[in-house]
């Protein structure tokens, strides 16, 4: 594709310079890899501004540099030198707009899903994904754990890559044979508007709790982010919300799309009867008087509460209801969400809670199992993070486990002793352990506890690092499980 197609999908404001150049050879927002013929967009980011690093993307024989800062790279060095610079009144938007118009669309030539909230992105990302390939369909995945086409999986650093990486992914999905796919999109990635101009068939908000008020002022801010998905969902595709939440009717306020509610206190499908043990989860959704019976592998009232999202979504969007509920009954275990380890009688949930709200959910499921067993709760706060969020994690973990273990989870580059004290401050009772070393943590509350414990490890979940002073070691939770639960680190 040249540079002046791709330009038929911006709003320029200014261009200066040679707009017929070469076939572009792909899409830049890091200067560092720019090649030649390339297209770089100067993206303003928290860190450092891509302006800054115009002249570098210029040197290196970019085809064209975006900016939305005019004077940041002067007219005069382009009038001869065969190369354009293109002033948008936003990058970040221009970064989407072209990078989906360089891949061909892709987004439009897939069925595509959009789950976003607080808590249960992933997991009913996953059943999703099953009952679409139930359906017939090969479904490609973006989210927390992987990114993922059919089967197979391919790395991921953010929960929603930048538009480039987006619409790339999309269309090797496409070229590699999907029909549909489902992303996680998070606040960030709306917000940042990495998700700009997707062609969206359908979305869920499944909920919302306070997080990342590192980057979302009030929780208000956090919530417009959010909404974003649903403002910009096309005319009548289904925009499923949880009506329990209390964000749920502000976050589906202004959609185009065909507003679906659901939840216990009411909605186009009222949750009802719930139960669940550490076999599963059943539930029933009555639509209309019409009563469904649902049954998941998964564990606890948030993953009925998943489930339900899951399937009134592809209900909607006009997938077989039995078909939709197989999908839901034979979905695996998600990776380090509530996932259960035991040896005896003693059992070890190793959970992804990092949140208050997380947190505070996986322990009221933890709470209605336990019965006579005691509850040892092991968690930590990543460094570079909420800080507010701190003296609550630690207070919930007290609150209601027997005994909280305070450890450290991933401290980047802060001090794990100051950030431990900050959890501590929220405690007012004595049945804790504090212990900053994470796998000695792990240990003391697998070995030290009675035979009938039930152990949560929170925080990490699927996670297999920590990032200690800027330094990414290996570590995971499972392992160190396994290590100490069966003396060997072989799962059973």
């Amino acid at each position: 594709m040249r540079l002046n197609e791709i330009l038929d999908h911006l709003t320029v404001i200014q261009l200066t310079g040679d707009f017929f150049a070469n076939e572009i050879t792909g899409i830049y927002y890091n200067s560092a890899k720019v090649t030649k013929d390339s297209i770089f967009v100067a993206v303003k980011g928290y860190k450092t501004d891509g302006h800054r690093f115009a002249m570098d993307a210029f040197s290196k024989g970019a085809a064209a540099i975006i900016v939305e800062d005019l004077h940041s790279i002067p007219d005069e060095i382009f009038r001869r030198s065969g190369q354009a610079k293109i002033v948008v009144a936003d990058t970040r938007k221009a970064l989407a707009q072209i990078s989906a118009a360089y891949y061909g669309f892709p987004s439009k030539k897939l069925r595509l899903y959009g789950v976003t909230g607080t808590k249960g992105k992933t997991t009913t990302s996953f059943l999703i994904k099953n009952i679409l390939e139930k359906a017939g369909h090969k479904t490609g995945l973006i989210g927390t754990i992987a990114n993922m086409i059919g089967d197979e999986k391919v790395p991921t650093e953010l929960t929603t890559p930048e538009s480039v990486e987006l619409n790339a992914l999309f269309a090797r999905m496409v070229n590699e044979g999907c029909t549909a796919a489902v992303m996680e999109a998070s606040s960030h990635s709306l917000y940042l508007k990495r998700t700009f101009g997707l062609d969206f068939d359908g979305a869920v908000f499944t909920n919302l709790s306070s997080e990342h008020r590192d980057f979302h002022e009030t929780m208000d801010d956090y919530a417009s982010a959010k909404k974003i998905l649903f403002d910009d969902l096309k005319s009548g595709v289904p925009a499923v919300y949880n009506m329990d939440d209390e964000y749920g009717c502000f976050i589906s306020r202004d959609t185009g799309g065909r507003k679906i509610g659901f939840g216990k206190l009411g909605g186009n499908y009222r949750l009802e009867d719930i139960s669940f043990d550490f076999s599963g989860t059943s539930f029933t959704l009555n639509h209309n008087g019409v009563k469904t019976d649902l049954r998941t592998a998964l564990v606890g009232e948030f993953n009925a509460y998943n489930a339900a999202a899951a399937y009134v979504l592809m209900v909607e969007a006009g997938i077989d209801k039995d078909l939709v509920a197989e999908g839901i009954a034979e979905a695996p275990q998600v990776d380090g969400r509530f996932e259960l380890i035991k040896s005896g009688n003693k059992k070890v949930l190793v959970d992804y809670a990092h949140s208050p709200g997380a947190l505070e959910q996986v322990l009221i499921s933890i709470n209605k199992l336990a019965g006579e067993s005691p509850i040892y709760t092991v968690i930590g706060c990543g460094g570079n993070r909420d800080k507010t969020k701190r003296p609550v994690m630690g207070r919930i973990a007290a609150e209601m486990s027997t005994v909280a273990v305070i450890t450290s989870d991933n401290p980047r580059d802060e001090d794990p002793d100051e950030i431990i004290k900050e959890v501590v401050a929220g405690i007012s009772t004595d049945n804790l352990i504090v212990c900053a070393d994470r796998e000695e943590a792990i240990k003391r509350a697998i070995l030290e506890s009675p035979e009938n414990a039930i152990i949560l490890i929170g925080g990490k979940g699927h996670e297999d690092y920590q990032i200690v002073k800027g330094v990414k070691h290996h570590f995971s939770d499972r392992e160190m499980t396994n290590k100490y639960l069966f003396g060997n680190g072989a799962q059973k």
